[in-house]
């Protein structure tokens, strides 16, 4: 199907759905959706930790590809059904992160149900699509009374789904961070809380200096099944040396998951670094690690995917940035379709 065809019958469908722009969509809780035929979803089923790497509910080893939403306080717009399926039908997208703000103004430390509800919106907009979600507490900091009340209530009714993958703790500090000391204890209480309500989806573990020393975290992993510990680049700052750290990690028998990385620096600005990025997309597919872009976003800096002001869906060349043209392509090429 041509672009356009796509952008009309996804119009129509969401039409005829009746979808509002951020509302959750209407329609049969996500529980009694079936993923589409055909869908990443209907094709792997539940994900689980085998041998060092994820893999699908046939054994079979897994590489998600996709893009993580913005902070959810900042661009609550993309929060919605729309994004998600057209991410899922234009961009290919196997996976979506809904990075939910737990810090900055206006975040769920102040406005809990808000925010907890933008995730339901994600996550059953997902589960409509056969696509899998990464439900990220994004902070930096710990907070765990409100990160347990978050994962908790999430777990508790999402917990049975397939889709589901939780990120407790987006990115860790460097200063004054110890993993054994800080971030581990932290993780512990994290899983106990989800494996309460979830028995076996995956979880994904953050580590310090921005979620950059996994090989800190492979001396001293966290005990329990189906644990993966992300690894976040910006292409244009980190590049031999921290693939190094994370192929010590691999080596060591910890499965890893990219949950963000950029094109860009690590300011989130800068130019995009093709060279680099192509290294980093090269190693993820060899190593079968699943990799998720920063950022569905209408930001004015480098690393967001759309231009200032750009709609909610169908957006077109000359809504997307340089990033955003970039990352489209890839994941397309990825899933052996043209540009």
């Amino acid at each position: 199907m041509t672009r356009i065809g796509t952008l009309l019958a996804l119009a129509s469908a969401l039409a005829l759905a009746g979808c509002a722009p951020v509302a959750a969509p209407s329609g049969p809780p996500a529980s009694a959706i079936q993923a589409p035929a055909g869908s990443p979803v209907a094709r792997h089923g539940a994900l689980h930790v085998a041998d060092g790497r994820v893999a699908d509910s046939h054994g079979q080893p897994v590489t998600l590809r996709g893009m993580s939403l913005f902070w959810s306080q900042w661009a609550p717009q993309y929060y919605n059904a729309q994004t998600v399926a057209w991410l899922a039908s234009d961009w290919k997208v196997s996976a979506v992160r809904a990075a939910i703000a737990a810090e900055g103004q206006d975040s769920a430390l102040t406005h809990m149900d808000r925010e907890i509800a933008k995730a339901a919106t994600v996550i059953d907009a997902a589960v409509a699509q056969g696509i899998y979600v990464i439900v990220d507490w994004h902070a930096h900091r710990q907070h765990p009374a409100e990160a347990e009340r978050f994962l908790a209530e999430l777990a508790r009714r999402y917990g049975h789904l397939p889709n589901v993958i939780w990120e407790p703790f987006n990115e860790p500090l460097r200063d004054n961070v110890d993993w054994s000391r800080d971030v581990k204890p932290y993780h512990e209480r994290m899983v106990a809380t989800i494996r309460a309500h979830d028995p076996d989806n995956l979880i994904v573990l953050g580590s310090p200096s921005w979620s950059q020393d996994v090989d800190m975290a492979a001396r001293d992993p966290v005990p329990g099944d189906n644990l993966v510990y992300t690894l976040h680049y910006y292409a244009a700052t980190h590049k031999a040396e921290l693939r190094a750290k994370a192929d010590a990690a691999l080596a060591a028998g910890l499965a890893l998951m990219i949950t963000e990385y950029g094109v860009v620096e690590a300011t989130g600005n800068g130019p995009v670094d093709l060279a680099s990025s192509q290294e980093w997309w090269d190693w993820a597919e060899r190593n079968g690690v699943s990799y998720l872009a920063w950022s569905i976003g209408d930001r004015n800096e480098t690393s967001a995917a759309l231009q200032p002001g750009a709609p909610t869906w169908g957006w077109g060349d000359g809504q997307l940035t340089p990033a955003g043209r970039l990352m489209r392509a890839h994941l397309r090429r990825a899933a052996g379709l043209p540009r």
